[in-house]
């Protein structure tokens, strides 16, 4: 866990949306060949519970991705925050984390570095039936807005929405309600929620309600969900990470190909998957498979850093600009 000594890093982190390949057909990624030398292993923090979500790994491995390229992955499933403390202290060499995080754990002198882009849009919406005539980030005006709290993924992308529409924190009436974004807005309790776009919007349609969705993405470019490592792994073996971030987006790439086959294959690694309601199950995924295309497998925009670092010094979360050419890099990728 991490140190007591950054409890405000904690809370602001917690939290996580779970968060690439041509949209012309599939990229060509280099292949490695199939070694009989002893596998390195890695121990992968995923932030989150098995969940179709995570396909691209789950594809990786069942295609032997991963052994290919000489590496042997365990998905480990506990809390984000352990994974970023983690990788910043050079206990573990890689995890999943996204943007905000990069950029509070380094200012907390964590050198951790994003290095494979793997949502190409931040997921984070607010949703309102429309009954509510909430269509726009102004409409949010004097609403009142449930959350899971005021703390990671969600809460910045509401705050990115309201500097969008020029308003405050104040203007809004905020409520922690933790992950219960379905049944509160389901029976009226808020007016608005914020959701994941891949996720709690489908839950709600499939109820039957009329949603509307105010995606921010749609209005902001901001760093995503993707892949870390930290200063000590790249500099001294940039070819791990080479080669795990090739083998994950030859996983993106089917995935994106062949959602039918993807998603028999996440039955094997998320359980109750093939007792669940199949339909809304494989919307998400193929939600999600939109947030993971793009023309450039794995590029993060340098746009999207400095949106994010705009967004969090304007919320007082940095006090200062950061060195945001240490924070990430595009060198395992190509464009």
């Amino acid at each position: 866990m991490m140190s007591r000594q950054f409890p405000f890093v904690m809370v602001v982190l917690i939290g996580v949306f779970v968060l690439t390949a041509c949209q012309g057909g599939a990229a060509a990624f280099p292949t490695s060949t199939p070694t009989t030398a002893a596998l390195e292993h890695i121990r992968l923090p995923m932030g989150y519970i098995p969940n179709v979500q995570y396909a691209p790994f789950y594809v990786a491995v069942e295609k032997g991705y991963f052994r290919q390229a000489g590496i042997e992955v365990e998905f480990d499933y506990s809390v984000e925050i352990d994974g970023v403390a983690l990788v910043g202290a050079n206990n573990l060499q890689f995890a999943l984390a996204s943007g905000e995080q990069v950029l509070l754990a380094r200012a907390q002198g964590l050198p951790v570095v994003y290095v494979m882009a793997w949502w190409q849009n931040y997921p984070v919406a607010v949703a309102a039936k429309t009954s509510s005539n909430i269509r726009a980030p102004a409409d949010l005006a004097g609403k009142r807005i449930g959350l899971p709290g005021t703390f990671g993924a969600s809460y910045i992308g509401l705050r990115a929405l309201l500097n969008v529409a020029g308003l405050k924190e104040s203007d809004v009436i905020l409520d922690s309600i933790g992950f219960n974004q379905v049944e509160a807005l389901a029976t009226d309790q808020e007016q608005a929620v914020v959701v994941y776009a891949n996720n709690e919007p489908i839950q709600l349609k499939a109820r039957g309600y009329e949603i509307d969705v105010i995606r921010v993405a749609d209005y902001v470019q901001l760093a995503s969900n993707g892949l870390i490592s930290n200063e000590k792994t790249i500099a001294e073996n940039p070819d791990l990470g080479r080669r795990l971030v090739q083998a994950t987006l030859r996983g993106v790439a089917d995935v994106i190909a062949n959602p039918d086959e993807t998603y028999e294959i996440c039955k094997k690694f998320v359980e109750g998957l093939d007792q669940a309601d199949e339909r809304v199950q494989y919307e998400i995924l193929n939600s999600s498979i939109e947030f993971w295309k793009t023309k450039y497998p794995g590029y993060t925009d340098p746009v999207a850093w400095e949106n994010m670092q705009q967004v969090l010094l304007e919320m007082g979360l940095l006090t200062q600009p950061l060195d945001l050419n240490k924070a990430y890099t595009n060198m395992f990728v190509s464009k």
